[in-house]
């Protein structure tokens, strides 16, 4: 066989090789409202819920079709055991989305996170409007944890747990960041603020980093894994931010979104952000901002659709889910089986 050709053929196969070593090692999931138009009593029939983006990049749903979930989580050993979040509570299904469970009773409403500790599955945390629930028990049962919140303020929006301990979590409330490091039976105000922490996050890079974005006090950074916490001067304290992420596929990249400023982004690891919405309707009232695995960034705009970028903001064109809002991204890492 001629060299020339040799060399192409095997070059051909090293990079097919590199794609395939370099493919993402995750699965992406939205929780999706989709009901423009509807109206309790319409006769509009909508699917809302749970959405996993497959590889010819259309949205599947899973599970139950419920328009108030507002998060998901997995349980790392087993996929098929997937809880949710919403009016009604926390739900569990232990068969990947075919049946469901509510786990809580009347004063356990209203749930708005769930959160599974990677190194202690069976542990289960829950967001309330009133606080903290625990279990021990992958949800059968739910007990409160909420020593050290303050007794008023402790309006749980977020929670997040430290992949690297199990029983640390932080909790982005009312009046601050919390922080526990004994699975919840004592909690300590580790950034006070005055209104609501909308979303923590940390680093899929760097696990000592965290970022949070607040109400009106703009955003926030740790490097020393959540005990301590410095404002990020360049993030606009104007108008709300609801939530922030990171891109899996760049450590410097990072998006906010937020009601009135739209996507903010950032390429170099949060020194300086710039306004991404040309392309986005306005007024630019982004719900939530979402990276996938490849580095796509993502807008839910209320009122609108889904809009996805590939240069990361610069430009932006209509996805699908048309109407929807998007009340959570997730990265999950893929599933073994």
């Amino acid at each position: 066989m001629n060299t020339k050709i040799s060399a192409f053929i095997l070059f051909g196969f090293l990079a097919l090789r590199t794609l395939a070593a370099a493919a993402p090692a995750y699965d992406f999931f939205v929780c999706a409202n989709i009901n423009r138009n509807y109206v309790i009593g319409s006769k509009i029939v909508t699917t809302n819920g749970i959405f996993q983006r497959d590889a010819a990049g259309e949205w599947q749903h899973l599970g139950y079709n419920d328009t108030g979930i507002s998060a998901l989580a997995f349980d790392p050993r087993d996929r098929n055991v997937i809880y949710t979040t919403g009016l009604n509570g926390l739900w569990r299904s232990l068969d990947g989305g075919k049946l469901w469970r509510m786990c809580n009773d009347w004063t356990m409403t209203e749930a708005r996170d769930v959160a599974v500790d990677p190194h202690a599955p069976d542990h289960v945390y829950l967001a309330l409007p009133d606080g903290v629930a625990f279990s021990a028990d992958r949800a059968q049962t739910l007990v409160r944890r909420e020593n050290g919140l303050p007794a008023r303020g402790k309006y749980t929006q977020v929670l997040q747990i430290d992949r690297t301990r199990a029983g640390r979590v932080l909790a982005g409330c009312e009046l601050g960041v919390y922080l526990t490091e004994d699975a919840a039976l004592h909690w300590r105000q580790v950034l006070p603020t005055k209104e609501m922490v909308f979303d923590i996050q940390q680093s899929p890079h760097d696990p000592l980093v965290w970022l949070a974005v607040t109400q009106s006090a703009g955003a926030w950074r740790s490097v020393d894994g959540g005990q301590s916490w410095k404002q990020l001067a360049a993030v606009p304290t104007t108008h709300p931010l609801y939530n922030i992420t990171f891109d899996v596929t760049n450590a410097q990249r990072l998006a906010i979104g937020s009601w009135g400023l739209g996507a903010l982004t950032s390429e170099d690891g949060g020194q300086t952000w710039i306004n991404r919405n040309a392309g986005l309707p306005a007024p630019h009232r982004v719900w939530r901002v979402g990276v996938d695995p490849t580095g796509q960034l993502y807008a839910s705009v209320v009122a609108e659709t889904l809009f996805v970028s590939s240069d990361f903001g610069r430009t932006w064109k209509p996805d699908s889910l048309a109407g929807s809002v998007v009340n959570k991204f997730l990265i999950q890492p893929k599933s073994a089986h």
